[in-house]
């Protein structure tokens, strides 16, 4: 299967650092995340997660998943659309719904503003 640039070797040892800090064992990562052990134990294999477990972990762990890709598409700064998207849609205040409609309003003023 083609990993598309992403380092899981690298991830998981970034996490297994994470997991060691917190003075945790697998046990209590898989309890406090809902990761399964068995996902945890194919990682330490070298296996890649499903991505709904590669977010989880990432967010628990506090780690940008992107930081373990390397390709030559990879931008080299995030764009301000990007970022705000992203705090729109992890914004407890708002419901899906919500976060797409506010999301629509910044994207059709940024594309009719932007510089050409």
């Amino acid at each position: 299967m083609d990993d598309k640039g992403f380092n899981i070797g690298a991830f998981y040892r970034t996490l297994e650092a994470a997991v060691r800090l917190r003075k945790l064992n697998w046990k209590q990562v898989a309890d406090e995340t809902g990761v399964s052990q068995a996902t945890l134990t194919r990682m330490a294999q070298g296996k890649r997660p499903d991505s709904p477990s590669l977010a989880v972990l990432s967010a628990w762990a506090g780690m940008n998943p992107s930081d373990f890709v390397a390709s030559s598409f990879k931008p080299r700064e995030t764009h301000a659309l990007t970022q705000i998207s992203a705090l729109l849609h992890s914004d407890p205040l708002l419901d899906e719904s919500g976060a797409k409609a506010v999301e629509a309003i910044l994207t059709a003023a940024y594309e009719r503003l932007r510089k050409q």
